[in-house]
């Protein structure tokens, strides 16, 4: 699977959006100032995160994602967290 993904940084009041196989190690790897972007601006949480089939696929939503406005980002994330069901 590929999977698109945002992070939050509280501290910094930012997004990050971003492509992986491995989100989870992903986060990791910028929390620890590995990338360039998102470097010293930690901590970071991971706020959304979407499965694809294809790495295409994926790809084609981070560039969707990348060019939406703050204000579309928070009611992508807000709609992504109405979703998650608690079990």
């Amino acid at each position: 699977m590929f999977y698109v993904y945002i992070i939050y940084s509280k501290e910094f009041d930012v997004y990050y959006k971003g492509f992986s196989e491995n989100v989870a190690q992903r986060l990791i790897y910028h929390n620890e100032n590995r990338s360039k972007y998102t470097s010293n601006k930690g901590p970071w949480v991971l706020v959304y995160s979407k499965a694809f089939e294809t790495k295409k696929e994926a790809l084609v939503e981070e560039l969707r994602l990348k060019k939406l406005n703050r204000t579309s980002i928070e009611i992508l994330i807000q709609n992504f967290k109405d979703n998650i069901s608690v079990v």
